[in-house]
């Protein structure tokens, strides 16, 4: 029960490894604020209330600032306090090389795996700070090494450098900051897909060089589970890294990123 009586916030919880880190910490008696814009959100908060954890779903745009302010205050008026902030939004949009990439393209990469771990951040901070504690784990990933997704490479390699800087800031106020750094995870189908174009013939050859990449990079040969992701970033969340700071690692199967 490493987290029991410990309030966890877990973004883009509805989902993939967002809802594995949920599930994980639940169990280990997390009280739980799921934040997610997706509306099937509420159908996990349901089934874990109905497992006997405390939850508060809330349905947010992270990628707004209003949005994920609004969220944080909700949840620390909601359990008193904010223990844990779990920054897992994020994901790529398109895969192509970069010459490719229309410029609003680039933009909504950006603005979707960069900025709801800024803002995350941003929003928690003055609640972690007048506690005096606090753990931030943010979802970076290998692929700021990587081919066809220099935007989304580019938005991760900003997860790690925020990362490592506020780690500096703020290992005096009793806050920890890390990362995990996640290679190719298998996950269910999404129940949203990231975009809703139908791919050509050559952006599903495009997409097969990030898998084909993928693999050969990981020493494993072989794509992670969800499961395997959250359990690292429930690690970092826990006492039992009481001792790491600024750090970024990677669940890759050997790929170092």
């Amino acid at each position: 029960m490493r987290f029991e009586n410990k309030v966890m916030v877990i973004t883009g919880a509805a989902q993939g490894i967002g809802k594995a880190v949920a599930e994980q910490a639940a169990v280990e008696g997390a009280k739980l604020v799921l934040i997610d814009r997706a509306p099937y959100l509420n159908e996990l908060a349901a089934t874990l209330i109905e497992q006997g954890s405390e939850v508060l779903a809330i349905n947010a745009d992270l990628e707004r600032w209003e949005d994920t302010q609004s969220a944080m205050n909700q949840a620390q008026r909601h359990f008193g306090r904010l223990d844990i902030l779990v920054n897992n939004v994020g994901g790529t949009i398109w895969a192509r090389p970069f010459a490719d990439y229309a410029p609003e393209q680039i933009s909504a990469e950006i603005q979707r795996s960069l900025f709801p771990t800024l803002w995350g951040c941003r929003a928690v901070l003055p609640h972690m700070l007048q506690q005096g504690s606090g753990v931030i784990v943010n979802v970076s990933s290998v692929a700021t090494r990587g081919v066809n997704r220099v935007p989304y490479s580019a938005a991760k390699g900003g997860i790690n450098a925020l990362t490592q800087s506020l780690a500096f800031e703020y290992a005096q106020a009793g806050i920890r900051i890390n990362a995990t750094a996640p290679g190719g995870t298998e996950a269910a189908p999404r129940l949203t897909p990231r975009n809703n174009e139908t791919p050509t013939a050559q952006e599903k050859n495009w997409y097969q060089q990030v898998v084909n990449q993928t693999l050969s990079t990981s020493l494993m040969q072989r794509y992670g589970t969800v499961n395997e992701q959250a359990n690292a970033i429930l690690f970092l969340a826990s006492e039992d890294a009481s001792y790491i700071n600024g750090t970024v690692l990677p669940v890759a199967g050997g790929d170092l990123g």
